[in-house]
């Protein structure tokens, strides 16, 4: 007689034991949002005495303004993205601090590693007044050679161990001729800019403002990188003279676009005909990291282990001795792990073209949730961008959308997606402010279409839909997503920053949800009042609480009952709907009908009353 293997629910298993899928809220499937390496970022930070003028009006200083952004950067990748490698270099230094110290006049002041408290709390050290004097005490100003700084930060590289996706170094500075007209230290710094940017590193300037202005066509011009592509714009010709400037354009530098999926994709538009394709996010929902299960004696991350163990012996199962089995009907279906994994594959990852519809086709309320956006890989597939782009400009000129089967990855059921043509579109100054591509609209099933039925409500007249119409213009405003932040979001990263860095109290944050009540009453004046008057009656008062109920004076107020003929109570036995009545409802009919029952339960009542009538 054989022991059979302990019998596991099958859906425990859906995700297979060689996959890394990370789910997120509101997608279905679960997607990887991680790239194939990590980005890594190096701030190179002049460290002259002009650094530390400040501007007229006592604004802050070009130095002040790059630790400010300097730890903007820093706060937020260690929210986003906090696997990524961040490195703080000086450079123009009276002492010198570096791998080896095999360069004078340079200071890293931050290896290339992942961001922290603890890295936080020392760019706070060098910000306003005091954090230049502590500069000015740690470091000084001294002598300047750019080439040996490069170098350093080429060294920090070439340390790292790790796979790294995007390499990008910026510089701060303020002077457009760091080395004052030597051209030896000119050259050298151009050679080893040439060299980075052999190895993948990208060089950005960012150029602060300087009486007599910042020209980038003393040096600068010919040691940062070119556009990465056609939506990335170049080397900036006007310094910045405001923090929010400097933030804004370092921010649009180091967010880089990632791919939805770690896999491209292949569309395929018919028998031997394959478009490499990347799938890219074009909204994605912001929400609190998953808790993590720390040790309480030294907080390390606390890693959990599965072992299964046979319920009658207790020795160790191997995954070749289990089995997965899901009830159907009353019986246990026994199936193995290759069979489940069968069941579960409809096709392979992909995009499979289907026909083509008018754009009057598709409706608003066929979108179901966040559209993704669908782009050439000419990396992958040789003349993949040739095929996207006839395909994309022939369905803009005939105003259709191409109906795909899309399955995400593998394991995942397909969906319908509707391929949205959008063609390329340039502002005034040639630079791209919308992609060509499709983007990918999740169509519903039929069975997720349901039919309402509306309830039938009273009909505004024409003088309340006027009124309305001029409140409506009178709080009518631009919106724009991106000035509006999560309140609950931004508190709970506001309380974890002032852990993090012993601070006494979180940050104050304003809550931009928040209607602003006294701006719309101004707004609207007597409107609000008129409209009122033209809808409610004359004693309507929405503040006002209805009076409550008198109670009888003998206390509370009882209950008429509710007496049942003996037809309906064996109806009720005959159908099986005792139970869908109430306690007090079967204690009244036991005593209505002289049954003797010794407790109060439901179902002693119900016994009762089926002994009684069956009688």
């Amino acid at each position: 007689m054989t022991c059979l293997p302990k019998l596991i629910q099958w859906n425990a298993y859906y995700q297979n034991e060689d996959e890394d899928v990370d789910g997120e809220e509101g997608d279905e499937f679960g997607v990887d949002y991680k790239s194939t390496g990590r980005d890594s970022l190096v701030f190179l930070v002049d460290a002259s005495k002009e650094m530390f003028i400040k501007g007229e009006d006592r604004e802050p200083s070009p130095f002040d303004m790059t630790m400010q952004c300097v730890r903007s950067v820093y706060t937020s990748k260690i929210i986003s993205s906090d696997k990524d490698l961040l490195a703080l270099v000086f450079y123009g230094t009276e002492q010198s601090k570096n791998p080896r110290n095999s360069f004078k006049h340079v200071y890293v002041y931050h290896d290339l590693d992942s961001p922290g408290a603890r890295r936080v709390q020392d760019v706070d050290g060098l910000r306003g007044e005091n954090g230049a004097q502590v500069a000015d005490e740690t470091m000084g100003s001294g002598k300047t050679n750019l080439g040996e700084a490069l170098w350093c930060c080429s060294n920090l590289y070439s340390d790292v161990k790790l796979r790294l996706s995007h390499k990008r170094l910026m510089i701060f500075t303020c002077r457009d001729t760091p080395h004052r007209g030597d051209n030896d230290r000119d050259r050298q710094a151009r050679t080893k800019a040439g060299d980075l940017k052999e190895t993948g590193v990208v060089i950005d300037l960012m150029h602060l403002m300087k009486p007599g202005g910042f020209d980038v066509s003393l040096f600068f011009c010919k040691v940062v990188s070119p556009p990465e592509d056609e939506a990335e714009l170049g080397l900036q010709m006007e310094p910045c003279g405001k923090l929010e400037d400097l933030q804004k354009r370092v921010r649009a530098k180091e967010t880089k676009q990632r791919s939805m999926a770690s896999l491209r994709l292949n569309l395929c538009l018919g028998e031997g005909m394959n478009v490499a394709v990347g799938v890219y996010i074009t909204a994605r929902q912001a929400k609190k990291p998953n808790a993590k299960k720390l040790y309480r004696d030294n907080n390390e991350p606390v890693h959990t282990k599965t072992r299964l163990y046979h319920t009658q012996t207790g020795s160790l199962l191997l995954p070749s001795d289990t089995k997965r089995a899901q009830v159907y009907a009353g019986r246990q279906i026994v199936m193995e792990k290759d069979e489940v994994d069968v069941i579960k594959k409809f096709s392979n990852p992909g995009l499979d073209l289907i026909g083509f519809k008018p754009m009057e086709r598709l409706k608003l309320h066929h979108h179901l949730r966040s559209a993704v956006f669908i782009y050439p890989e000419e990396e992958t597939v040789t003349g993949s961008a040739c095929v996207f782009t006839a395909l994309l400009r022939r369905c803009s000129e005939r105003n259709v959308f191409a109906l795909c089967k899309y399955t995400q990855i593998r394991n995942s059921p397909p969906c319908f997606l509707a391929l949205v043509p959008q063609r390329e579109e340039l502002d005034e100054g040639q630079a791209q402010i919308a992609a060509p591509g499709f983007h990918g609209i999740f169509l519903p099933y039929a069975d997720d279409i349901r039919t309402l039925d509306t309830p039938q409500l009273p009909t505004a007249s024409d003088a309340q839909v006027e009124k309305m119409k001029e409140i409506v213009h009178k709080l009518g405003f631009k919106y724009r997503s991106d000035d509006f932040e999560n309140p609950v979001l931004q508190q709970h990263y506001r309380n974890l920053e002032a852990l993090a860095l012993d601070l006494m109290a979180p940050e104050h944050i304003e809550d931009l949800t928040m209607p602003k009540v006294k701006m719309m009453d101004q707004r609207l004046g007597s409107l609000a009042q008129e409209f009122k008057d033209l809808v409610y009656p004359a004693d309507y008062n929405p503040e006002g609480k209805t009076a409550p109920k008198r109670k009888p004076a003998g206390g509370a107020e009882k209950k008429p009952k509710v007496e049942m003929s003996e037809d309906e109570l064996r109806a009720h036995v005959q159908k099986g709907t005792l139970g869908k009545l109430t306690v007090p409802v079967l204690k009244d009919a036991c005593k209505q009908f002289g049954v003797k029952v010794t407790g109060t339960k439901k179902q002693e009542l119900i016994d009762a009353l089926k002994a009684q009538l069956a009688k």
